[in-house]
């Protein structure tokens, strides 16, 4: 084949792209290899939808054991103070997405330290809380003292997400948060009431599911954007690095 036809041949490779864009200084290779990633970039997204849809027909969960009762922080008195499962929907409200926060040994005592990327987590959520809640009731819950929970928070600048302490009761266990040894494990959960009863909905299941090699569960990275964007660099969410609580300057 001729240098000529292997060039036309180039040219209409490239002039199938879904869009007319070019990026400054981009190669014929380049634009390709893009165009192939785009097509399936969009059936990704197309999946994802399906799936969504998929999720939004699931029936009813059972009904919650246990009107359970938490502990939240009173600004006003500046201590704790209960609430119950039930009382975290507002009126006209009637989903409910807890989110189990970890916490871990440390050299303050035992459950003593926040989950580095459980924090990872709520760091980049907490901002969202206002338009989340708009349509949704949303709180992060650990079994820690209050107190404990909120100095954490604090340290981290969170501002929004309603806190939620499950220490004096049996929601961790009964909602897979923790294990039969007494450790965490971190899980979204949606609630949605009806009826006047509130049943379970739809929880981040994937970490109770094989991965495949080389996966971790990728079980919430739906709500934790540091893993989206780096996916998109040419180096990946690559294989040692996980968040931590401290970094240093540069």
């Amino acid at each position: 084949m001729s240098g000529e036809k292997e060039k036309d041949m180039a040219s209409s490779e490239v002039g199938k792209s879904l869009h007319d864009v070019r990026f400054p200084g981009e190669s014929d290779a380049y634009r390709r290899q893009r165009n192939e990633l785009l097509k399936a970039e969009v059936e990704l997204r197309r999946h994802v939808e399906k799936v969504a849809a998929q999720r939004r027909m699931l029936p009813l969960g059972g009904v919650v054991p246990h009107d359970y009762t938490f502990e939240e922080w009173d600004a006003g008195t500046e201590s704790a103070r209960p609430v119950r499962l039930s009382e975290l929907f507002e009126d006209r409200k009637d989903t409910l997405f807890l989110y189990s926060h970890m916490f871990i040994p440390g050299e303050g005592g035992p459950l003593a330290e926040g989950c580095p990327s459980c924090t990872s987590i709520i760091d980049a959520v907490d901002g969202a809380v206002p338009h989340v809640t708009q349509l949704i009731n949303f709180a992060v819950v650990a079994k820690v003292p209050m107190e404990r929970f909120r100095a954490h928070a604090k340290s981290r600048g969170w501002r929004h997400a309603r806190l939620l302490s499950s220490g004096s009761n049996t929601y961790n266990t009964d909602y897979q948060a923790e294990a039969p040894d007494g450790s965490q494990n971190p899980i979204a959960t949606i609630f949605a009431r009806r009826g006047g009863k509130i049943h379970h909905f739809w929880s981040s299941e994937l970490m109770m599911a094989p991965s495949d090699p080389g996966q971790d569960m990728r079980h919430v990275d739906f709500m934790w954007p540091l893993w989206l964007i780096l996916d998109r660099t040419p180096s990946g969410r690559g294989q040692d690095w996980r968040p931590s609580l401290e970094y240093s300057s540069k």
